[in-house]
């Protein structure tokens, strides 16, 4: 993968931690990285210059990681709701990684970072990009991450029929 060619924004209210980030990434070859201190810096900061990935905090203050990405993949003034997006969290409960899933996240890396974690979601994110869906309450990657080997019909879920699945005829 061509690292030299990305341009990713790093968003995180430690500046310490972007600061070890952006290290690991100039170390495996990434040349323009972006900073922003939270998620209503990064909205202003892609505006600015567009970037290929954003690798973002959970926990940050005024606004926090889930609401950056609920605010880039859905609001109407988004400078780039499909960017392919990696949580960058201490706090991975279950809990906090499916609210973060639910937002739009595309991958998750947990700290302590290492290089090796930071070269596995990058690869995943270009290498391996999932489909983006719309649905009426969630728009962002396709959440299914593999394929059922007993599935065997065009419904996924056993809630799913013609009748409620399928377009209308108008």
């Amino acid at each position: 993968m061509r690292y030299d060619l990305l341009k990713i924004l790093l968003v995180d209210d430690n500046h310490y931690m972007r600061v070890l980030l952006a290290e690991i990434l100039r170390a495996i070859g990434v040349k323009e990285i972006h900073e922003a201190n939270d998620g209503a810096e990064a909205l202003q900061a892609m505006r600015s210059a567009p970037v290929d990935i954003v690798m973002t905090d959970l926990s940050m203050q005024p606004l926090d990681g889930i609401d950056f990405v609920r605010l880039l993949r859905n609001s109407p003034d988004s400078p780039n709701p499909m960017v392919p997006v990696i949580m960058v969290t201490g706090h991975s409960t279950m809990q906090r990684v499916a609210e973060a899933r639910d937002a739009g996240v595309n991958e998750f890396l947990v700290k302590p970072l290492t290089a090796r974690g930071v070269i596995e979601r990058l690869s995943q994110v270009v290498e391996n990009p999932r489909p983006y869906v719309r649905t009426g309450n969630y728009f962002g990657p396709d959440r299914r991450r593999r394929a059922d080997p007993n599935f065997n019909g065009p419904w996924r879920r056993s809630t799913d029929t013609q009748q409620n699945a399928a377009p209308k005829d108008g």
